[in-house]
């Protein structure tokens, strides 16, 4: 599960702080500080995610027997 999960972390990872830099250029907060925290955080919170996707990914093609 280590590997997938850092695979999803790469993907997840993006999206996220993808998502935290445009919430903060849309609420047009100056300077480059606010970036750089809603990228940081974005990168943070997708470690639990991507673990659980992870996790969730393993369950369901696990072989049944």
């Amino acid at each position: 599960m280590n590997r997938l999960m850092w695979v999803l972390h790469a993907m997840v990872s993006t999206t996220l702080m993808g998502i935290g830099v445009t919430a903060v250029l849309a609420a047009n907060l100056p300077g480059w500080q606010p970036i750089a925290i809603a990228a940081a955080i974005g990168f943070v919170v997708a470690l639990p995610v991507s673990w659980l996707v992870a996790r969730k990914i393993e369950t369901l093609t696990a072989p049944k027997g």
